[in-house]
């Protein structure tokens, strides 16, 4: 049995993996890089040792330095969180080599699915909808105009071997043909050592549906509901609510089938994410599959009632998944915000600086996932996610109203952070009413971000005609004591 973890990685994904160690009596181990000395997840874990520099190829993705932290510490399992190393194969397979649990999928499906062009075949193969593309890598570009002249434009360059919006172009028409290929290989090979490119249709405005599973070496596979993870920026999540207020059950029960089908295609154990592309015709397209713990996953454990790290921990032990599918009744509307620091006024660039001061929001069905403390500096050598705002509800509209709440009672003093944007979005019409799409961000922002602008310039008013009257206001207190000491000099007061 698993004694003592060891985490591979940092911020909140860290500290939420620890609090769950902490309750079901697993010591932790920490890693971290010298920009993280001070940071939430070295002072919660029972032990925490140095890594590197900050640059992360230096620290959390230097695979030898982990492994020799792994030895010092004698932990018994690496959990990788997110990101990072949490898909790379190679890394796994170290674990596993020096006798340690890896907390994660098998290393053949981390492989197989993390290939996004081997993954598309595995879905063909079983016959699950595929968004028409290139079968194979594109190698040079006359086979990229020869292929995209076939599919049809618009387009989407996309990286073969990593996701997250990554090594991905849009080409709307030929001439930008090989400007696309160019900087998606470059981006690919950067991100991910694979310069591997392949083709899609780019659908105009499809709604993003992942569904969750859970897998056990005994062969046990479930599916524990969808989240709707369409409003996106860059393909990046902002905003995730679960269940998706576009898709009916039938639908549902669809593409939980279609992801049962995958899970056992590649012999699954452990948490994974199928994602998904459904059209306005609700017709669905099968997009990928994330190896890993996704970072929205706590919307699903808020209405299933379920701790999904500690359902891996169980795994990785050879336990059985301790529910089944019948025991899967999600309850209740659960929404997550992503706290960025960025400011949104200056293109969303990055926003570093101290933490001066925070005020966490409370209440009945309010939880933040967050990864920092005051004082801790916040650089630009990592992803600028803070926190996560998730709330449950038993009614839609009653978890866009607690989220409402929650994000106006929220204070981080420091950085910019794009918790206004986050504020604007779930006030806006279109997602009140549900009715967004994964484009539907980049349609609204620019009136969001005018807005903000507007209520910037009235409180920077307000300021400056409060300070204006401070200063009317001293000006007469100067003056009526000036008074009263010229008239006690008359009356011989000293």
């Amino acid at each position: 049995m698993i004694k003592k973890i060891l985490i591979a990685n940092r911020g909140e994904i860290a500290v939420r993996i620890i609090r769950t160690c902490k309750e079901i009596g697993i010591k932790t181990v920490a890693i971290y890089s010298d920009a993280d000395r001070i940071s939430l997840h070295v002072i919660l874990a029972d032990e925490a040792y140095p890594i590197g520099s900050s640059h992360s190829t230096e620290s959390y993705l230097n695979i030898s330095k982990i492994l020799n932290v792994i030895k010092k510490s004698k932990a018994d399992a690496v959990h990788p969180g997110y990101g990072f190393l949490s898909e790379n194969a190679d890394f796994a397979t170290s674990i596993k080599k020096i006798g340690v649990n890896w907390i994660g999928a098998p290393t053949k499906a981390i492989k197989l699915m993390g290939d996004k062009i081997a993954a598309r075949n595995v879905a063909k193969k079983h016959s699950i909808s595929l968004i028409p593309g290139s079968k194979n890598s594109i190698k040079n570009i006359n086979s990229l105009t020869r292929i995209a002249n076939q599919i049809g434009f618009p387009i989407l360059v996309k990286a073969a071997g990593g996701g997250g919006g990554k090594g991905m172009r849009i080409v709307y028409s030929k001439n930008e043909l090989i400007a696309a290929f160019d900087r998606a290989t470059s981006e690919a090979q950067k991100a991910f050592s694979d310069s591997r490119i392949y083709l899609e249709k780019y659908l105009e405005d499809p709604r993003h549906i992942e569904i969750q599973v859970l897998s056990d070496s005994n062969g046990n596979h479930i599916t524990l509901g969808e989240r709707e993870c369409s409003i996106q920026r860059r393909h990046q999540k902002i905003i995730e609510e679960t269940p998706s207020p576009y898709i009916d059950d039938t639908l549902r029960n669809e593409l939980s089938k279609a992801s049962i089908i995958l899970a056992k295609a590649c012999n699954y154990e452990g948490a994974g994410t199928i994602e998904f592309l459904v059209d306005k015709n609700k017709k669905w397209y099968f997009l990928e599959m994330n190896t890993r713990l996704q970072v929205e996953h706590p919307i699903t454990e808020m209405v299933n009632g379920i701790d999904l790290v500690k359902e891996q921990i169980n795994i990785a032990n050879g336990k059985k998944l301790s529910i089944s599918q019948k025991d899967i009744n999600p309850s209740g509307h659960a929404i997550e915000c992503r706290i960025y620091a960025e400011d949104y006024l200056i293109n969303f660039q990055p926003s570093t600086g101290k933490i001066i001061d925070y005020f966490p929001p409370a209440g009945p069905g309010v939880r933040m996932d967050e990864g920092f403390i005051r004082g801790q500096e916040v650089t630009s050598h990592y992803d600028p996610i803070l926190a996560k705002l998730i709330v449950l509800a038993n009614t839609r509209k009653e978890a866009i109203a607690k989220m409402d709440r929650v994000l106006t009672e929220i204070k981080i003093i420091g950085p910019v952070t794009n918790i206004p944007i986050c504020k604007d979005i779930i006030n806006h019409s279109t997602f009140k009413n549900g009715t967004y799409f994964i484009h539907t961000l980049n349609q609204i922002l620019p009136e969001i971000i005018n807005n903000q602008t507007k209520k910037i310039e009235l409180s920077n008013t307000a300021l400056i005609l409060n300070q204006h009257q401070k200063k009317i206001g001293q000006i007469k207190t100067d003056d009526m004591q000036s008074n009263w000491l010229e008239s006690g000099i008359n009356d011989g007061i000293e």
